[in-house]
């Protein structure tokens, strides 16, 4: 039949046109979902250049506390560890020997003052006949001389009497600052020489920081720039101070510079315990400030990610000082330009964000 082959023909292209359908949307997403992130703007700020470092405190005043008198301890009344106050009693001597010693010496003051005072009415009554003629002015001049000699005795016995009062006030030992008992050294019954250390005493009062820094910062410090200190203690206390002196070596040992900084205590300081120190050595007026989480590591170096049109465009940068959880950028950001701030570790080069509200900052 003729009309077969043109059957076969119509069919096949039935079944071509069936396999040009349009196929269906495809529900798979074109690219990763945007990252959610917050965002800040850069901001000038002005900002101190400072150098950092961990320092030692020492106390200015540790003084040891010494017999100014021999004798036998007779009481103890402070120990390791009290506190106590300038001219509070610390310990006893014998003071017997003394008390019996200043009576002789009152004693022997009164007889000496009777024989001076009777000698004074001898010289006068002898001047007198001298004025009257009686008697001859070299006979009167050994009256006078007797006089002068009793005096000078009478102005020795004062001068003993008053050593040993002084002697015998030396056997109260006193504290001499405010401070801590470090060591009670002697105890009741002990004998002691003069000079023989009684206890050993803190003055927290007035402190001294030792602020080590490398040989490198020499010549960006100096004595009177202005010093921050800080304490691992107490979080937020900030006590102001100044660099008191810079010493002119480097110790042989640590190779370091050693800065001193005097600190006058308020009771929150301990010597011997550490402080972190910031001394101020320069001021920027206009420092482009980001906080600290803005700027990560990658490959390229340290960078932040600028948000524009909805994606994260990458920008290294050069970091400089941080302060209070910001962070200096020296190069390769501007004032006025946005950046990701939380999330921004989680971002590469031309990512989509989704920028959230962030939280309010304490003030």
């Amino acid at each position: 039949m003729r009309f077969a082959p043109r059957v076969t023909l119509l069919f096949a292209l039935g079944l071509a046109g069936c396999g040009n359908k349009p196929e269906p949307a495809s529900d798979k997403p074109a690219g990763p979902p945007p990252t959610l992130i917050t965002a800040t703007v850069a901001r000038s700020a002005a900002l101190d250049i400072t150098e950092d470092t961990l320092g030692t405190l020492e106390a200015l005043i540790d003084p040891s506390i010494g017999a100014e008198v021999a004798g036998r301890v007779t009481r103890v009344v402070a120990h390791s560890g009290d506190k106590v106050r300038r001219g509070q009693l610390l310990a006893e001597l014998d003071a017997s020997d003394f008390a019996i010693q200043t009576r002789v010496d009152g004693a022997e003051i009164a007889r000496l003052e009777a024989l001076v005072a009777q000698a004074e009415r001898f010289a006068e009554r002898q001047q007198d006949l001298v004025a009257k003629g009686f008697i001859s002015r070299n006979g009167a001049e050994d009256s006078l001389a007797q006089r002068d000699a009793l005096r000078a005795q009478l102005t020795t016995a004062r001068a003993r009497g008053s050593a040993t009062h002084n002697d015998l006030g030396r056997t109260r030992v006193v504290a001499p600052v405010d401070g801590i008992i470090e060591t009670q050294i002697v105890s009741p019954g002990d004998y002691v020489k003069v000079g023989d250390p009684l206890f050993r005493l803190i003055s927290n009062r007035i402190l001294r920081a030792h602020l080590p820094y490398p040989e490198s910062a020499a010549g960006r410090i100096r004595a009177g720039q202005p010093v921050r200190l800080s304490l691992p203690h107490l979080p937020g206390k900030v006590i102001e101070g100044t660099v008191e002196d810079v010493k002119p070596t480097i110790n042989d040992s640590s190779r370091a510079l050693d800065v001193l900084v005097r600190v006058s205590n308020d009771g929150s300081l301990l010597s011997g315990g550490t402080v972190n120190a910031a001394i101020v050595t320069g001021h920027k007026s206009a420092a482009v400030m980001v906080p600290e989480q803005s700027v990560v590591l990658r490959p390229a170096g340290k960078v932040v990610y600028v948000i524009a049109g909805g994606k994260a465009v990458q920008r290294v940068v050069e970091v400089g000082a941080k302060r209070d959880g910001r962070v200096e950028i020296a190069k390769g950001l501007t004032d006025g330009e946005t950046v990701a701030e939380d999330g921004a570790g989680f971002l590469s080069d031309g990512a989509a964000v989704n920028v959230k509200a962030a939280p309010a900052r304490k003030p």
